[in-house]
């Protein structure tokens, strides 16, 4: 999607930036996981289908990603944002007719940086933008019923639990924007700072948020 090509999301623990080309390598070596192959319901591919992947995503109308970095090491500016890679966040709009619908997938592929609030802080960062920048008025998701971590990360943020299929062994959850929850929302991510994406990665040393 465009819309977020050159945004910068700074939260406590992370920075969510685009996805771009130069991220492409390490994101092959993670789905080559069989564990996150299950956990996002992912079929391999090889590193040229991956990069097509890359790019359709930046250009396709209904696909909003953004690579989750870790802020320390990224802000320190000794490290590049490949190596600073922890994870991904996606908004699918998964219904030409009504663009307020929206499909959520959090995944934090390093096993280090799981158990860390960064899933819950990732989501509701992505919540947010895609409520104040992209009209988004309910937001579903499906997880694997495996994945009571996850499962139980977005009953506590007030996921409602739909419907369970057993032919996919997954759940659906899913959470109206209301005024209440908005307000909520809003309220809970209001440390998040949009940032120019350009502008910040010429001097990350710069970013200060305490």
């Amino acid at each position: 999607m465009k819309i977020n090509e050159n945004t910068l999301l700074e939260g406590k623990q992370v920075v969510l930036v685009p996805y771009n080309a130069e991220h492409v390598p390490r994101y092959h070596e993670w789905m080559k996981s069989p564990e996150l192959q299950q956990l996002t319901a992912s079929e391999p591919l090889n590193l040229e289908q991956e990069y097509e992947m890359q790019q359709s995503w930046r250009e396709d109308d209904d696909k909003c990603t953004f690579i989750i970095l870790d802020k320390q090491r990224w802000a320190d500016g000794n490290a590049g944002e490949e190596q600073c890679m922890v994870g991904d966040v996606n908004i699918f709009l998964t219904d030409p007719t009504d663009p307020s619908l929206a499909e959520l997938e959090v995944m934090v592929a390093e096993p280090s940086h799981r158990g860390k609030g960064i899933g819950k802080e990732v989501t509701r960062m992505m919540m947010s933008y895609g409520v104040t920048k992209l009209g988004v008025k309910q937001f579903e998701v499906k997880i694997g019923l495996d994945n009571q971590v996850s499962i139980a990360m977005f009953k506590k943020l007030h996921f409602q639990e739909v419907s369970v299929s057993k032919v996919f062994k997954e759940m659906t959850l899913e959470i109206r924007v209301d005024d209440l929850v908005r307000a909520k929302l809003l309220h809970d991510t209001a440390h998040m700072k949009e940032r120019d994406y350009g502008q910040t990665c010429r001097n990350r040393q710069e970013l200060v948020s305490k």
